[in-house]
């Protein structure tokens, strides 16, 4: 039986995960309204520090929740039934502009995306538009258009891009997960650098709609929530094609594979940077950390070998021209939008990368499959450091030129975006603390359609470090 009073114990649910808020609502402890205005009140309170969101709707998302309310008051069930959900602004919604982390007068869009439309028909109330980065393109959240989206666990730091919006929120506890993409490594990098769990699903597992695809194939919608069962349940409820897209894996349940036993794995350390133009390198406290992950993968029964993939030149002259024309793409769509110059820069890139090159790079996908499939005759997943240091402070990034930004982002972030050209999941899972007590990631990584097999893993992992204990202390 529903309360009676729409503002019974709404504090609990900044303590409350996905599913959890989900029993509750569908219980009766607690109402959506109080659990909807308690979120809403959380991130207008936090949103002059922290800076977590784009675009808030208080007044529909409260009347969203009174229709919960009332659809849970006569029995209705759902997934996700009167649970506050935020998106990050790379993804439609009916009625709110999508502006992509860029300035302008951007008009608002009158359709819902597919992933959107899922979410909703699970029950889930949409609270706001998270913040990112223009364009998707760093691991760093901020723009002229908005300022700098904070980390929780340090206000001096970026909480990584480009869905820092999103890890924000979550791991500030303003909503208890989140819908992000991942186009070089835009869920796993935040989620590293918050201390949360992202998974970068296969190619068109949550689709991308109204792009058939997006990115040229390189990005892909995921979840960030405090733990990997809130994940695979947001994965689930906002996972399924559209007619119109390009990518239309085989339907699983991933919510299935938490708890469940993965057997005996042959698991591979590698820890060797992919290729890059840039002088990077692994920081000691991340190594520490990702060492430690493979210990507890030992104890947990696993055989954890240290064997480096080799991706080799093609992947990354795959990966280019692919990005800059996603770049290129997206700015095309968005007349009137105002962006910084290094943006301007980049699209001028897609235009002329978009020939040719982009023709050889989407070519050599199926080659590059069988090339690094080959290396998963001998292993059943790879575990890899997420970024290669902690998350910077949030104004490196500011009033610095092309070539200094390339150089700053690949320095720090140069192991996700591999996965991004092969189209295949990986799920970042925290992996502790640095000793100035910033949180770092590791990222299990396994070929198309492993992601009930990375989960289960992660779930294991969880059970063991329980990393969901862990909250930063409230400044914001």
């Amino acid at each position: 039986m529903m309360v009676s009073d729409p503002t019974l114990r709404p504090a609990a649910t900044t303590e409350l995960g996905l599913a959890d808020l989900a029993a509750a609502l569908a219980q009766g402890t607690i109402s959506s309204v109080a659990a909807v205005g308690a979120a809403l009140d959380r991130i207008e309170a936090s949103q002059p520090t922290l800076n977590a969101f784009r675009v808030v709707r208080r007044e529909q998302a409260l009347a969203e929740a009174a229709a919960a309310d009332e659809r849970l008051a006569a029995g209705a069930r759902l997934p996700l039934l009167g649970v506050p959900i935020a998106i990050k602004d790379d993804t439609d919604i009916a009625g709110a502009p999508t502006a992509f982390g860029c300035g302008g007068d951007l008009p608002p869009k009158t359709e819902d995306a597919e992933s959107v439309r899922r979410l909703r028909a699970a029950g889930a109330v949409i609270v706001g538009k998270t913040n990112t980065c223009e364009l998707g393109q760093l691991p760093f959240t901020s723009g002229a258009a908005f300022g700098h989206t904070r980390n929780p666990w340090g206000a001096a730091h970026t909480p990584g891009g480009s869905s820092g919006g999103s890890a924000a929120a979550v791991a500030a506890g303003l909503v208890p997960a989140a819908l992000g993409s991942d186009g070089a490594g835009s869920v796993r990098i935040p989620s590293a650098w918050t201390n949360l769990v992202g998974i970068k699903p296969q190619r068109g597992r949550i689709s991308t709609w109204p792009e058939a695809e997006a990115f040229q194939g390189l990005t892909v919608n995921g979840p960030l929530a405090r733990t990997v069962a809130d994940a695979a349940l947001l994965l689930d409820t906002a996972a399924g094609p559209h007619a119109g897209d390009l990518h239309t894996p085989e339907p699983i349940t991933v919510s299935d594979a938490v708890g469940r036993d993965p057997g005996r794995l042959r698991i591979a350390l590698s820890l060797r940077i992919p290729f890059t133009a840039t002088k990077t390198a692994l920081h000691p406290q991340i190594e520490v950390a990702v060492r430690h992950i493979a210990a507890t993968l030992r104890r947990l029964g696993h055989s954890v070998t240290v064997a480096d993939l080799h991706y080799g030149i093609m992947i990354g002259a795959s990966f280019l021209p692919r990005s800059m024309a996603g770049i290129r793409a997206s700015y095309d769509r968005m007349p009137g939008a105002q962006v910084d110059p290094r943006t301007s820069a980049n699209v001028w890139f897609g235009r002329a990368l978009s020939g040719p090159a982009l023709f050889a790079a989407r070519q050599a996908e199926p080659l590059l499959h069988r090339r690094i499939g080959g290396f998963f005759r001998d292993y059943d997943l790879v575990l890899a450091p997420t970024t290669a240091t902690p998350p910077p402070r949030a104004e490196e990034i500011d009033g610095i030129g092309v070539n200094a930004t390339n150089d700053l982002i690949t320095a720090a972030c140069p192991y996700t975006w591999p996965w991004n050209v092969l189209g295949w999941p990986a799920v970042n899972v925290p992996a502790g603390f640095t000793d100035a007590g910033l949180p770092v990631g590791a990222q299990l990584m396994g070929t198309a359609n492993s992601e009930p097999l990375l989960v289960s893993v992660a779930a294991q992992l969880e059970s063991e470090l329980r990393w969901d204990r862990h909250r930063p202390e409230p400044w914001w």
